[in-house]
C-alpha cells in the first residue's frame, strides 16, 4: 500500500500480494477479496475504508488465516516476518496470531468469554505463546496489560467478569489481550463504531500510544473518515474487493482521485453542509461479487465513467499517480485528468 519511493524507508511489517478470497456455494462464487496488494510499514497507521460489503472485513480475516468455508484464500503471499504466512497450516497460524499479529473486533462481547474472569483471559493469552511462564509473572503481566490500556485499580479487577465493565472498557480489555506480546501488527476492524464520542477518542488515543511506545503498525477499518483523518497516516480506499487509491491521508482529504473516493468524502457530514439540506449519497448500489462487471465495477454509479464505454468494457489496472498533495496509486481510467484538472 505505502507509496513512498524513498529506498531508506524500513523494510514492511507487513507485505500483501494479489490476494484474493472467495466464498463458493453451489449457485456461485463471490469474490471478496481480488487481487489485492500492499505494504504497511513499521508504526504506519493504516485506514482501510469503503461501504459496508466493500470486502474490508474479509480482507483482515483473510491476512490472519481466519477465513470460514465455504470460503477460502484462492491466492496471493502474505508477508510476514520474513515468511508467507498465506503457506502456514492451521497449527503454525496459531502460533502467529497474537504473537505476530494480533486483531480487535468490533464488538468485545464476540472476543471476551462472559463465564471467565478478565484475568483468567488475559492469562490465557499469555500462556498460548509462554506456556513456561509461572502463573504469578502471567498475572501480574496481566495487570500491567490493564494499566497500559488505562484500566484503574487493575490488580483488582483482574477477578471480576466482562459484564462489570463498560462497553469502553470492554473494548480496552480486547486491546490489552491483542498487544499482550508486542506483536508488530495489529488489525483494528472497527474498534470504535459501538461506542459513544468521548469513548471513541480514548481508544484511538490509547491505539496511537501503543503505537509510539510499541513500534506497531496498525491497521483500522472503518467507515468513519472522520476517525481516519484524525489517527492514520495512510488510507486505502476499497470497493467491490479492489483497493481503488491507496495514498497518504493527506492526498485522500485534500484531492482524491477516485471517484469513489470524491464521493465517500462528499458524504462526510460537516456543519456547512447539514446546513445546506440532506447530506449527498452515492447512486446506485455496490455490484454483486458474484458477477462482477468486465469493466470497472464503480462504473454504474461513477459520474464520471457512467457514460464512457471503456469504464465499461476494460477494467482499470493500479498505477502510480503524483497529486497535489502527494503520490498515490490509483485504479481509473481517468486519474492523471482528473488530477490536471483539480489542479487548474
Amino acid at each position: 500500500m505505502t507509496v513512498t519511493t524513498d529506498a531508506s524507508s524500513p523494510d514492511p511489517a507487513l507485505s500483501v500480494r494479489n490476494l484474493s478470497t472467495v466464498y463458493e456455494a453451489k449457485a456461485a462464487t463471490v469474490h471478496a477479496v481480488r487481487d489485492v496488494s500492499f505494504d504497511l510499514r513499521p508504526m504506519e497507521r493504516l485506514g482501510i475504508v469503503g461501504e459496508s460489503g466493500s470486502g474490508k472485513s474479509a480482507l483482515a480475516l483473510s491476512i490472519l488465516g481466519l477465513i470460514e468455508p465455504p470460503g477460502r484464500v484462492a491466492g496471493g503471499e502474505i508477508m510476514l516476518g520474513g515468511r508467507d504466512i498465506a503457506k502456514l497450516s492451521d497449527r503454525e497460524l496459531g502460533s502467529v496470531r497474537g504473537k505476530e499479529i494480533a486483531l480487535v473486533l468490533q464488538d468485545p462481547a464476540t472476543a471476551l468469554d462472559p463465564v471467565k474472569t478478565i484475568g483468567r483471559q488475559i492469562i490465557e493469552a499469555i500462556a498460548a505463546h509462554e506456556p513456561g511462564l509461572k502463573r504469578s509473572a502471567a498475572r501480574r503481566r496481566a495487570a500491567e496489560l490493564l494499566g497500559d490500556v488505562e484500566i484503574s485499580h487493575a490488580e483488582q479487577r483482574l477477578d471480576e467478569y466482562p459484564h462489570q465493565f463498560s462497553g469502553g472498557m470492554r473494548q480496552r480489555v480486547v486491546i490489552a489481550m491483542a498487544i499482550a506480546l508486542n506483536p508488530s501488527v495489529l488489525i483494528a476492524d472497527e474498534p470504535t463504531t459501538a461506542l459513544d464520542v468521548t469513548t471513541q477518542a480514548q481508544v484511538l488515543a490509547l491505539l496511537d500510544r501503543l503505537v509510539d511506545e510499541h513500534r506497531t503498525a496498525v491497521i483500522l477499518i472503518t467507515h468513519n473518515l472522520g476517525i481516519v483523518s484524525e489517527f492514520c497516516d495512510s488510507v486505502a480506499v476499497m470497493y467491490a474487493g479492489r483497493l481503488v487509491e491507496t495514498s497518504g491521508v493527506d492526498h485522500i482529504f485534500e484531492s482524491p482521485t477516485h471517484p469513489y473516493s470524491e464521493a465517500l468524502l462528499a458524504c462526510v457530514p460537516n456543519p456547512e453542509k447539514l446546513a445546506q439540506g440532506p447530506l449527498p449519497a452515492i447512486a446506485g448500489y455496490p455490484p454483486d461479487l458474484s458477477s462482477l462487471p468486465s469493466g470497472c465495477a464503480f462504473a454504474p454509479r461513477c459520474p464520471v465513467g457512467r457514460d464512457i464505454p471503456q469504464c465499461h468494457q476494460e477494467a482499470p489496472q493500479p498505477h502510480a499517480v503524483s497529486g497535489p498533495a502527494g503520490p498515490a496509486v490509483v485504479e481509473c481510467h481517468f486519474a492523471e485528468a482528473r488530477i490536471r484538472e483539480a489542479s487548474r
